[in-house]
């Protein structure tokens, strides 16, 4: 972590904007269980009948979706691959009598519709024997990790959650080399040697005015004061479950589905302000997306797509001048929404913009502190035959990359 500049995966990851959490495990198969609380669990459990993750990367794709996150390994430590570090995995389990590679067949499934693959790595691991040994456990470590590394092929994602890790002292440095050297460009999660942060919550909203450049960043659920770091670019990430409460599949909550309206009103507070939404469905006992939770995520994406796939004008119509971008439509147009964002390859350099529309005299309609990669702005519909965006404070020279006007008929 060295400098306030993204680097071009950095750049890419932000592009991905939306992503889908799938948490997957031994756990599917005992209703009830939480984190930590210690129950045995065996792997004879594990039996996901009608696994498809094909159906998991469609219906991530379909409803706008760039990339996946899957639990590999959850604190449990339950292996999603046939580990040779452990017995606690697919190996040992009844599904396809011990020869299955749920890793193997999502990775699979990710690039056949065109997903970037992220893998979720627990760096705790409550069943391995020696975690209390931290320099033993460093080597475990690196063993295990390498078998999910190195077999499938390039990993865009290796997702670390703190959790479980709070009083545990990592190699870090030594764990890093190693990763990098297995897949030089992978981009990491929070921990070690990030390329991206969480927001800090796990709701799925960003504070407004987030930034990408940070000097601290959280570490985990349980510990949130965070790591204090060098000035640096670590775009945020905030995620968020598709379920009220759980994070893996139950039989008891399908009623607290979140609703497309809600859903969008996440979207707006992460992707809106420049973030981006990893959200979370958990495939339940068959080894399938739940009809309900995928239903109202295809549901959720058509209404993101509704709302901003067709600009009424974007950056190519507007005159720049100075600190303005100023839109004349040939005729009045009604607008109320404004999505905008800084070529960020030269960092972000905005710290106060305006929106305004002249109906014969400015009103403003929109003011914020930040623009970063990607800001919605929205506002009660106005008719307006000019619409200007003026930022008159900034470090050095603002460059916008997109600029544009549109009216969803939402308000």
């Amino acid at each position: 972590m060295q400098s306030t500049l993204p680097t071009p995966r950095q750049i890419e990851y932000q592009s991905w904007q939306m992503g889908l959490f799938v948490h997957f495990g031994i756990r599917t198969f005992y209703e009830g269980l939480r984190d930590f609380d210690n129950r045995t669990m065996s792997p004879s459990q594990f039996n996901p009948t009608e696994f498809d993750a094909n159906q998991w990367a469609y219906t991530a794709a379909r409803a706008g979706c760039r990339y996946v996150v899957m639990t590999a390994k959850h604190h449990d430590g339950f292996a999603l691959w046939p580990s040779k570090t452990t017995d606690f995995s697919v190996a040992s389990s009844p599904w396809r009598n011990g020869n299955g590679d749920v890793v193997k067949e999502f990775v699979e499934a990710c690039r056949q519709h065109n997903l970037a693959v992220g893998l979720y790595y627990s760096p705790y691991d409550a069943a391995s024997p020696v975690y209390a040994d931290e320099r033993a456990y460093d080597d475990y470590f690196i063993t295990q990790i390498s078998e999910i590394l190195e077999p499938y092929g390039q990993i865009d994602i290796l997702w670390f959650d703190g959790c479980g890790s709070e009083n545990h002292a990592y190699d870090w440095r030594r764990i890093i080399s190693e990763i990098r050297s297995m897949q030089p460009n992978i981009s990491l999660f929070n921990m070690g040697d990030p390329d991206f942060r969480w927001i800090g919550n796990e709701q799925g909203y960003a504070p407004f005015g987030t930034r990408n450049v940070v000097d601290r960043i959280p570490f985990s659920i349980h510990e949130t004061t965070g790591d204090a770091v060098k000035p640096v670019w670590l775009p945020a990430e905030c995620d968020a479950r598709m379920r009220e409460r759980n994070w893996f599949y139950s039989d008891s909550d399908e009623h607290t589905v979140k609703s497309v309206e809600e859903l969008v009103g996440m979207w707006y507070y992460s992707v809106g302000r420049g973030c981006n939404l990893l959200l979370n469905i958990g495939p339940d006992r068959r080894g399938l997306l739940p009809t309900r939770d995928a239903d109202v995520l295809l549901e959720f994406g058509a209404e993101i797509r509704r709302r901003f796939a067709h600009p009424l004008a974007n950056l190519d119509a507007c005159k720049h001048a100075g600190k303005q971008w100023i839109w004349e439509p040939n005729r009045s147009e009604i607008v109320d929404h404004v999505v905008l964002g800084e070529n960020i390859a030269r960092g972000e350099h905005a710290r106060r913009f305006i929106i305004q529309a002249d109906v014969g005299q400015p009103i403003t309609v929109f003011e914020g502190p930040a623009i970063g990669y990607h800001q919605v702005c929205s506002f009660p519909p106005i008719r307006a035959h000019r619409f200007t965006v003026e930022v008159p404070e900034s470090d050095g020279e603002t460059e916008l990359a997109r600029l544009e006007f549109h009216h969803t008929g939402t308000f």
